[in-house]
């Protein structure tokens, strides 16, 4: 059986491989690619889930980044046990089939307590006093130790947020490497979220683009030549692809205006 990294790079489309990563665009050419209709709604937990099961959300249970807990009457976003989704996953059934099959699973989400050989993901620590300190979930334990060591404390700012950016990838991507080196997964779950953040600031045909284009087409290149080189081949796909928006729907006004929103008051701002 063939070793197999899996790179996410999101936001990822044909049209934009064709126009504006010609790093990537030059391997794709003497390769297969295809396209499919995305999960819906095609968003990251519910096109992952539904990836890594093969089955749709009525199935896998990921409705979306975050849905309504009618028990606790609240909204709960990015929640991240691996317990969420219904139904065996990818690896696991590579597993019954070759029972020494291993399985690296680097920020693809609902990877904390997930029976993968390898995890790791954002998690920030909470302490005591009510402080959050940035960090990382990895499994086994050691492995977090591991890789802060050799490659510092990933750069969470710029994973979520005003400062999201090229670090947070680059960290991911050589954490992958890592693994792969010391490791050698058979299957190897890479998540690489650059090119989503500034495809949802600004748009794919704005012109701060370029630079964004250049840092993932770079880094993804270099990254296809890593596992190359050792044998890996390599699958390289994407959650949704982002066109340009042409006319906003603003569903909160809409439903203010039609009275299906209880508004209250709360340090100067309206929740």
């Amino acid at each position: 059986m063939k070793r197999i990294a899996v790179l996410n790079v999101v936001g990822l489309t044909k049209g934009l491989i064709a126009k504006n990563l010609p790093r990537i665009r030059k391997i794709a050419e003497n390769l297969e690619t295809t396209s499919f209709t995305p999960a819906f709604p095609a968003v990251t937990t519910t096109a992952q889930a539904t990836y890594l099961t093969g089955t749709s959300p009525s199935d896998h249970g990921i409705v979306g980044n975050g849905w309504y807990e009618r028990e606790d009457a609240e909204v709960r976003f990015w929640k991240q046990s691996n317990h969420l989704i219904r139904g065996e996953k990818l690896w696991e059934a590579l597993r019954r089939e070759k029972g020494d099959f291993r399985c690296a699973k680097m920020f693809w989400w609902y990877n904390m307590y997930s029976s993968a050989d390898w995890s790791v993901t954002p998690r920030p620590i909470y302490p005591a006093d009510g402080r959050k300190v940035f960090d990382v979930y990895a499994h086994p334990p050691g492995l977090r130790d591991k890789l802060v060591g050799e490659l510092g404390e990933f750069p969470f700012p710029s994973f979520w947020g005003p400062r999201a950016g090229l670090p947070s990838s680059q960290w991911i991507a050589d954490s992958a490497r890592w693994v792969e080196e010391w490791e050698q997964p058979d299957l190897n779950l890479v998540y690489l979220p650059h090119l989503d953040y500034g495809l949802q600031r600004w748009g794919p045909d704005a012109p701060e683009m370029g630079a964004e284009f250049e840092a993932i087409d770079r880094l993804v290149d270099e990254l296809i030549s890593f596992f190359v080189k050792r044998g890996v081949e390599v699958v390289l796909l994407s959650e949704y692809g982002i066109s340009k928006v042409r006319k906003p729907v603003h569903l909160n006004r809409v439903f203010r205006d039609k009275g299906w929103l209880q508004i209250k008051n709360e340090l100067g701002l309206e929740l």
